[in-house]
């Protein structure tokens, strides 16, 4: 317990100083109003959106209304993260501890928009559930739990993963998907998860994974299959796998991403991580006020 609380302290740390130095600009909103929620209805005005028009209340015979719309003030903030054994793979930090920290970060984040946080971590089972609840304390508390998180299963299944996040959020939810996106016959589920939910995917990667270097002939440890393969690392066809491997999965979220009105970023385990938040919340803010604004 006391080496955890030592984490939790230096971890705190590290978040704190990335939430004060970037929450006093884009930080501050990233989850505020990103929805449009029903306000009332007030007699029609000659260039108002025919779009708007509330047909039901007009029928009334009392003249033409149409609808009005206001920001959402507080809405969910859902974290489902990936914590299979392939998350630990990285050469100074490995994926799940990347994980960790974007959790973490974002998490204060929306608890300091009044936000609900919740949070799902998954392997080929639930491994940790909690709640939507409001607070930063709470949000201290998820990050506690990440810390201090054995997950029971080696193994991946991100379709049950995926599943299980849509029978549990009755509620649309802002939807924090965070893996390394390695498995099968999850495209389906995913594509059910972003039309259902406002979903923003954080695909983790690490340049050992799309470029391992020339060494021979090197035993490596699969850790979810949890044995040691032999891999030659001069041959051309594994040379050739191993970069197009990576570019078929970020096609792929790419294009569902794409199709689905969602939010896909690649982060290495070796950049800083929240330029490039700052940047994809800032193209999301602008993306979601576009449509909004198209569909009312």
């Amino acid at each position: 317990m006391q080496e955890i609380l030592s984490k939790l302290r230096k971890y705190e740390i590290q978040i704190r100083k990335a939430v004060n130095t970037y929450m006093q600009g884009d930080f501050h909103s990233i989850f505020k109003g990103s929805g449009l929620e029903f306000s009332d209805v007030r007699d029609y005005l000659y260039g108002d959106d025919v779009r708007r028009i509330d047909w039901n209340v007009s029928a009334k015979g009392q003249g033409i209304f149409v609808k009005e719309f206001q920001e959402e003030k507080e809405q969910t903030v859902f974290f489902v993260l990936d914590v299979s054994a392939s998350q630990e793979i990285g050469f100074q930090k490995n994926k799940i501890s990347l994980a960790y920290e974007i959790a973490g970060v974002l998490a204060l984040s929306a608890a300091k928009e009044k936000n609900d946080i919740g949070l799902i971590c998954f392997s080929s089972q639930k491994e940790r559930y909690m709640k939507p609840q409001k607070g930063e304390k709470y949000a201290y508390e998820m990050i506690f739990n990440l810390f201090k998180l054995k997950p029971q299963s080696s193994q991946t299944d991100l379709a049950q993963m995926i599943i299980y996040t849509l029978q549990t959020l009755k509620r649309k939810s802002v939807v924090i998907l965070i893996s390394d996106f390695i498995g099968e016959n999850y495209e389906h589920h995913l594509k059910a998860l972003a039309q259902k939910h406002d979903l923003v995917m954080l695909h983790l990667f690490d340049k050992q994974e799309i470029r391992l270097p020339a060494m021979g002939i090197i035993p490596v440890w699969d850790k979810e299959s949890k044995r040691t393969i032999w891999v030659n690392t001069h041959s051309r066809a594994f040379k050739a796998l191993q970069k197009p491997r990576f570019e078929g999965i970020q096609e792929k979220l790419q294009e569902i991403a794409l199709k689905n009105n969602a939010n896909y970023l690649a982060i290495s385990t070796q950049e800083d991580f929240v330029p490039k938040l700052l940047e994809l919340f800032k193209k999301r803010k602008h993306n979601l006020k576009k449509r909004y604004t198209k569909t009312f």
